[in-house]
């Protein structure tokens, strides 16, 4: 596993298939009592309309104890929540995770950064789950 070193972004190879990943993440949000309001799947949309892309599944969860009390702070938070991860394969066929850091998205739009960093679990958690 490895990060990458842009800190608008955190990236994270995965040693698992893009479907074993994706079930990890899935038990990982689940097992924390959060849940999944919406799985994306691109690859899928894009053969709707003929065209084909590497897999790329968008899932966005979270829970409403977390993310209601910020948002009731600060309503523009709403724009970033509920929570999102990315996992893609890769252009060397590697399957990756990818999620902009809750903490320093939520503070551009206000949120006290005590408030936004007990949000940070809920996507560290995601990296946890990758571990063998």
């Amino acid at each position: 596993m490895t990060a990458d070193p842009n800190p608008a972004l955190s990236e994270y190879r995965s040693p698992w298939s893009f479907d074993q990943t994706l079930e990890r993440l899935v038990r990982a949000i689940e097992s924390h009592d959060m849940r999944i309001f919406a799985t994306v799947d691109h690859a899928a949309n894009a053969r709707e309309v003929g065209l084909a892309m590497p897999a790329a599944t968008v899932l966005i969860y979270g829970a409403a104890r977390g993310g209601t009390p910020v948002m009731i702070s600060t309503p523009l938070a709403a724009l970033d929540l509920p929570l999102r991860v990315l996992v893609r394969v890769g252009q060397e066929g590697d399957v990756m995770i990818a999620f902009h850091p809750i903490a320093e998205l939520l503070g551009r739009v206000g949120v006290p950064q005590p408030m936004a960093a007990r949000l940070a679990p809920a996507q560290q958690m995601l990296v946890e789950a990758l571990a063998p």
